[in-house]
């Protein structure tokens, strides 16, 4: 696995799929950054939906991004595949 990709999450606060997908990369042991998008507000939330929408081309939970790879909705497989564990 490469330990210098640290995957960066847009997730919700209330979003089950959100929450499994952070609980499966802390228990392996995955660094991440992620932003909890409904918690933000005003121009701050602007810019996060802005960037998502430029990242995938959509607003859905969770978007996982792994160095160039794009991940919409958490799919263990291919967040494992991605991160090459």
């Amino acid at each position: 696995m490469n330990k210098k990709i640290r995957p960066k999450l847009y997730t919700l606060s209330t979003c089950v799929h959100c929450t499994a997908t952070k609980k499966f990369l802390k228990e392996n042991g995955i660094e991440f950054d992620y932003v909890d998008v409904d918690k933000l507000n005003g121009q701050k939330k602007r810019e996060i939906l802005t960037e998502m929408s430029k990242i995938s081309g959509d607003m859905r939970f969770p978007t996982i991004v792994i160095g160039k790879k794009v991940i919409i909705g958490f799919y263990e497989d291919k967040v494992r595949e991605a991160l090459g564990l």
